[in-house]
């Protein structure tokens, strides 16, 4: 039997799309790819995101800033010397990209100007850090990546 150039572009097509159609359903119905977005609500959180801007630009102006240090201990928060222990009230945000899993927040309670996240809590790899603090009926966000 001798297959003409119709008949062989025909079955290259098919076979072609047969691959292609594969690959689709595999990836759709697979387990293991996981495709969520970064925050289950994400189009909420995005509408507050002036208010972030300008708690990070609070930040960035004021006279004396922030301190992330890796520490034998865990990971430690230093806050500048003119923060009363008292007054200082927030949250400190910390997301792992590999794994929302590993995602938690801790309010801000100050001991001496600093806050000391324990070494348990942190697995090796990368960590972004949110730190949003109040002083004085002002908003601050301190904003970091680290590798721990």
């Amino acid at each position: 039997m001798k297959i003409n150039w119709g008949t062989g572009i025909i079955i290259a097509i098919a076979a072609f799309i047969s691959f292609i159609l594969f690959f689709v359903i595999t990836m759709t119905t697979s387990h293991n790819a996981n495709h969520d977005l970064v925050t289950k609500e994400y189009y909420k959180a995005e509408l507050g995101y002036q208010k972030e801007i300008d708690a990070e630009r609070n930040a960035t102006t004021a006279s004396s800033q922030i301190e992330i240090k890796k520490s034998p201990e865990g990971l430690l928060v230093i806050f500048p010397k003119g923060y009363d222990d008292t007054n200082v009230k927030g949250t400190i945000s910390l997301y792992r990209p590999s794994n929302k899993n590993l995602d938690f927040n801790l309010p801000i309670s100050l001991s001496d100007s600093h806050l000391l996240i324990p070494d348990n809590k942190l697995l090796d790899g990368r960590w972004d850090i949110k730190v949003f603090w109040e002083h004085e009926n002002k908003e601050f966000l301190h904003k970091k990546s680290i590798t721990f």
